[in-house]
């Protein structure tokens, strides 16, 4: 009745207590938050792309600008070189139209003004119009060139009848060069010239020359005499007399085209010849050529980058995909939009609209992918590559040729049966060893292979337990084996591990000898196993079925040669080949680690030669083959089909059961990492999803105890066996928690992981070292060690039962009825009672209850038969009962009585 009030009170307080509307109401918040934060990146993205196209509109419109730019200063360069051009031509025509006017007008007037001069004279008065001249070349703006060289020189036309006698007029040309020369290297006599010019009055000083020709004649660049300049105009001065020819000469005329005005300066005053000689930088000599803006090498540098990377993207964009070809399933997302064409950020945009939110470094499935192309208009195509598991998949597989060449084998066969039935005894008579005896208390462990000699065959025998523990090593021996030997005792029959080992070699498609053993004994009844066979079809032969039957006898040897005898006509029906030649292929039989010489694996070589040396991978596990040990402790090179050896040098400790390969080690190394990669894949790809059961079973597990457990055994075989074992004695109150196992002694590590796990270590068929046991000693860590696992169960159940919470029930005694209240001084009020149902106990619990409801529940402080004490009072009698605790007792209320009892668990 407690119970059923206690389980009403905490439904009312699930429901009323608001548990699960607070429940609802967070899951409404988060899906509101949910859809808020959706919102918002579609608001962000939004806002992503509408800032993408403006700066991809401003890009585009400061290209157009900076390209009309461009065009217009090209432009306005081809007009300036096309005015230029026609302003030289039209200087040249009007200098040599000036040149031939001159010489005339200058004959005439020096006819008349002055009488003809000696040759010797010349010289002198022909560099002074020169040197006057230099200095205000660069001075005078080119306007004025015409009218200073028609209007303030008319001494020039005098000597017209000295040029004839002028002996240095063929020299002439080569003046210039000479003066560009001395001037451009040496500036200081320009200096000087203009030092000694300074105090003159003259009225050319802002004059400038449009060309060479239209300058006055000069004679050659000597030194000038002492004498002081002769004061007076320019007109003074003697012409030279070759000036007549120099007009004429085609070329001074047409290269000072060039028009130096005051807003080419670039530096200070400079003369005329230091403009035209001065050295050219590449701008300039473009310029001349008749080069373009876009030809300038500051400018072209950077309008070359930017059309290349222009040309760039619009490959890019010109190249039309139509079709794609991936070959993983898993595609990541950076893969995908290199097949595509497109970015990988435009992926995961594409896969957030359709709701699944990922990043460029994830990836996601062929389905989704194809999706996607097909947005794009593109089909994508699956072809898987043959991956490294298929290669070794197919290099372990047999070619015709090899097909051709095998070799029969000897045959692999395990035996199986129930528990103590004597499987072992019987293997240890073929063996003519004493294998039994050490085994701890006479049970098989885990897995023992054997290979043992009938005449000139092998057979190789694999002995499994019986326990119901290893039923996992049972199935492991059906699987590799190629005949299975059914031991049953004569006088036990068929039990349930007998029954277990017929289905693991049924599902095997393993054919099936029994062996029927303790004929020896009293009470064995081969026609009992034999009818019990047929409940789970196994026909004996006998009885006209295929199933061979053979009665033996462990102890006496009875029966024995005509099982093998059995065994090896089996062996020859079933047609058993392989080739000795390639590449080894096998299972992993049991792995433990060996304290001395690190991990160790029974293997049993199915196909093909291993060797010592050789490259081996099992599972996650790889290694190179230290040593081989054969199960008669001899160290061997080399182990062929159907043979049983330990294999040393495993990196970790290989699970048993997983196949073992011997391979290239580049192959090795892909495999591996082709199976790590799969299982990461694998565990990202897990989610958790919660539903509201699991929500309430995360709710029991918080009153659920636990019991905290570190396995350590002997070989990988017994540690599966043991913890399959444990986790099945967990009950609705305790959960057993396997949190390590593994092979090998118990070390410091492990005691340090039960400390602070608060577990409890179990120890089979190993001890702790010396340091794990001084820490455990010091750290109050139980460690438990076991040879036999019936005594480790047992103990493992004792514990589960300490652990749980007593279990209670009422049990109903009897009930009362209030016929006169007393009040007695020192005590309080008594009810004067009187049985009505069963008796009232002194010891037992009271509830009161008036007028069918119930008041209050107490003990019984006093029970009294008129003046006496007594432990009960039965049906039809009168008492007096004091309640504790209570005193408003009342006529007419009912006392039930009750007692709490200890339920035993079962």
């Amino acid at each position: 009745m407690a119970n059923k009030y206690e389980n009403a009170e905490n439904i009312g307080k699930l429901v009323s207590g608001g548990t699960l509307t607070d429940l609802g109401k967070k899951v409404n918040a988060s899906e509101k938050r949910v859809s808020e934060i959706i919102k918002k990146l579609s608001d962000m993205e939004s806002a992503i792309q509408a800032a993408k196209k403006q700066e991809e509109e401003r890009i585009a419109s400061e290209q157009a600008e900076k390209e009309k730019a461009e065009k217009e200063a090209a432009r306005e360069a081809a007009e300036a070189a096309e005015k230029a051009a026609a302003e030289r031509e039209a200087a040249a025509k009007a200098a040599a139209d000036k040149g031939k006017e001159v010489p005339t007008a200058a004959k005439g007037s020096a006819e008349e003004a002055q009488p003809v001069q000696p040759a010797a004279a010349k010289p002198e008065s022909e560099q002074r119009p020169a040197s006057a001249e230099s200095v205000p070349a660069d001075r005078k703006p080119a306007e004025s060139k015409p009218a200073a060289v028609i209007e303030g020189r008319p001494a020039d036309k005098k000597p017209a009848e000295n040029r004839p006698s002028a002996p240095a007029a063929k020299a002439q040309p080569a003046q210039p060069a000479r003066r560009q020369d001395n001037a451009s290297r040496s500036p200081q006599p320009r200096s000087n010239n203009a030092a000694q010019s300074s105090g003159r009055t003259r009225q050319n000083d802002n004059r400038t020359f449009v060309n060479k020709d239209s300058r006055p004649p000069r004679a050659g660049q000597g030194a000038r005499p002492g004498a002081p300049r002769p004061s007076g105009a320019q007109g003074a001065y003697s012409p030279r007399p070759a000036a007549g020819a120099r007009p004429a000469a085609p070329a001074p005329a047409a290269k000072p085209g060039k028009n130096f005005g005051p807003d080419k300066k670039k530096g200070g005053d400079r003369t005329y010849v230091e403009k035209e000689k001065r050295p050219l930088n590449k701008r300039s000599l473009q310029k001349q050529q008749g080069a373009s803006v876009e030809d300038f090498d500051d400018e072209r540098d950077v309008y070359r980058k930017v059309r290349t990377k222009k040309t760039a993207k619009q490959t890019v964009q010109s190249v039309k995909i139509d079709r794609a070809v991936v070959t993983t399933e898993n595609i990541p997302i950076k893969v995908l939009s290199e097949k595509l064409g497109v970015t990988a950020v435009e992926i995961t945009k594409r896969l957030f609209k359709e709701g699944i939110i990922t990043t460029v470094n994830g990836s996601i499935d062929y389905e989704t992918a194809f999706m996607i192309a097909a947005d794009l208009g593109i089909e994508l195509e699956y072809k898987p590559e043959k991956t490294a598991e298929e290669k070794l998949i197919e290099k372990q597989a047999d070619t015709v040729e090899e097909i051709e060449s095998l070799i029969p084998r000897a045959p692999v066969v395990t035996v199986m049966g129930h528990v103590d039935h004597g499987k072992t005894s019987l293997l240890d008579y073929i063996r003519k060893t004493k294998v039994t005896e050490g085994e701890a208390g006479g049970i098989t462990q885990h897995i023992g292979a054997y290979s043992v000699a009938i005449g000139d065959k092998k057979i190789t025998f694999l002995d499994t337990p019986g326990h119901e523990a290893f039923t996992a090593m049972r199935a492991r021996g059906a699987q590799v084996t190629d005949i299975v030997v059914l031991v049953v005792a004569a006088d036990d029959g068929i039990m349930p591990q007998t029954v277990e080992a017929i289905n693991h070699a049924k599902a095997a498609e393993v054919p099936i000898i029994v062996a029927v053993n303790k004929m020896d004994k009293q009470g064995a009844d081969i026609n009992r196993v034999m009818q019990d066979l047929t409940n789970y079809g196994l026909l004996p032969e006998a009885w006209g079925g295929e199933t061979m039957v053979c009665p033996v006898s462990a102890k006496t040897g009875e029966g024995v040669d005509t099982l093998l005898v059995s065994i090896l006509t089996l062996a020859e029906t079933r047609d058993l080949l392989a080739n000795p030649e390639r590449e080894a292929r096998g299972t992993i039989i049991e792995a433990k680690l060996d304290k001395g010489m690190g991990p160790m694996a029974s293997v049993l070589v199915q196909n093909g030669t291993l060797h010592t040396g050789d490259n081996i991978i099992s599972g996650m596990v790889t290694g190179r083959v230290r040593a081989m040990i054969d199960d008669k402790g001899r160290q061997v090179k080399s182990a062929g089909p159907s043979t049983a050896v330990s294999v040393l040098g495993f990196e970790e400790v290989p699970n048993a059961g997983d196949p073992i390969y011997a391979v290239s080690q580049e192959l090795m190394k892909q495999v591996v990492e082709e199976r790590k990669r799969k299982e990461s894949e694998a565990r990202v790809q897990q989610t958790s999803k919660i539903t509201l059961d699991e929500v309430f079973g995360k709710i029991a597990e918080g009153n659920m105890k636990t019991l905290n457990l570190i396995i350590k055994g002997d070989v990988q075989g017994s540690v599966e066996a043991v913890k399959q074992s444990v986790v099945k004695l967990s009950n609705d109150e305790v959960q057993i928690k396997v949190i390590h196992s593994g092979a090998g002694a118990v070390n410091e590590s492990d005691v340090m992981l039960a400390d602070s796990s608060n577990a409890i270590i179990l120890a089979f068929n190993v001890r702790p070292d010396a340091k794990a046991k001084a820490l455990a000693e010091r750290s109050k860590v139980d460690i438990r060690t076991y040879r036999i696992i019936y005594d480790l169960l047992d103990d493992v159940e004792g514990a589960l039962k300490g652990m749980i919470a007593p279990k209670y029930q009422e049990i109903y005694m009897g009930k009362c009825e209030v016929r006169q209240v007393f009040k007695i001084t020192g005590v309080g009020n008594v009810a004067g009672c009187y049985v009505t149902d069963g008796k009232i106990v002194r010891g037992g619990k009271l509830r009161i209850y008036r007028d069918d409801v119930l008041v209050v529940e107490g003990n019984v402080q006093q029970l009294k038969r008129f003046k006496d004490d007594v432990k009960e009072v039965n049906y039809g009698f009168e008492c007096g009962c004091s309640i504790e605790g209570f005193k408003d007792i009342k006529v007419g209320d009912i006392i039930e009585c009750y007692m709490i009892q200890e339920v035993p668990r079962i």
